[in-house]
C-alpha cells in the first residue's frame, strides 16, 4: 500500500514539474492607439464622426476615442459592441446577420448586440482584444472597426 502511495506521489510530483504558464501576445496601451488610428483614418477620409473602442482580451478598455461632434451615446454603444466581440469570438455582424434572417432568439443571448461594428482583434493567430466603434450605420461602424481590426492583423 505505500509503496503504491508512493508512486502516486512521485507521479504527481512529476506531473505538477511539466506545467508551466503560457505565453500569450497581449495589447498595449500602444498598439491600441495604433488600432485607433487606423480606424479614425477611415472615419476621417469619409467625414464620419465615431467613437472607437478597444478592449483587451479580457473584455476590459484600453483605450476610448470620441471623434468631436459624435454623439454621447455612442460611446456605450461601442463598448457594448467590442464587449459581445470579445464575449463571443465573432463580430457583431453575425449577430446582425442572423436576427435580420429571422432568428430571434440572438435577442436573448446576454450580452451579444446584434449591430455590426464590433470584431475581435487578432494577430498571429491569437485573439488579443476587440474593437467597437459607433456613430454612423452599422454598416459604416463596420467598415471603420474593419480597418482597425486589420491593423492589428498586421502588427508584429
Amino acid at each position: 500500500m505505500y509503496k503504491t502511495l508512493a508512486t502516486f506521489a512521485l507521479m504527481a510530483l512529476a506531473t505538477g514539474a511539466e506545467a508551466q504558464l503560457a505565453s500569450k501576445k497581449s495589447l498595449t496601451l500602444g498598439a491600441a492607439k495604433q488600432i485607433a488610428a487606423a480606424a479614425e483614418e477611415e472615419a476621417r477620409k469619409n467625414n464620419w464622426n465615431v467613437v472607437i473602442v478597444i478592449l483587451d482580451d479580457g473584455g476590459n478598455l484600453v483605450y476610448l476615442q470620441k471623434m468631436d461632434g459624435t454623439q454621447i451615446g455612442s460611446i456605450a454603444v461601442a463598448q457594448a459592441k467590442a464587449q459581445s466581440a470579445i464575449s463571443f469570438k465573432r463580430p457583431t455582424k453575425v449577430f446582425e446577420d442572423a436576427l435580420v434572417g429571422g432568428r430571434q432568439a440572438i435577442l436573448k443571448l446576454p450580452g451579444a448586440i446584434p449591430v455590426e461594428g464590433g470584431i475581435p482583434l487578432e494577430n498571429g493567430g491569437t485573439m488579443i482584444g476587440a474593437i467597437g466603434v459607433s456613430g454612423v450605420t452599422s454598416q459604416q461602424d463596420g467598415q471603420i472597426a474593419g480597418a482597425g481590426a486589420k491593423a492589428a492583423a498586421a502588427m508584429k
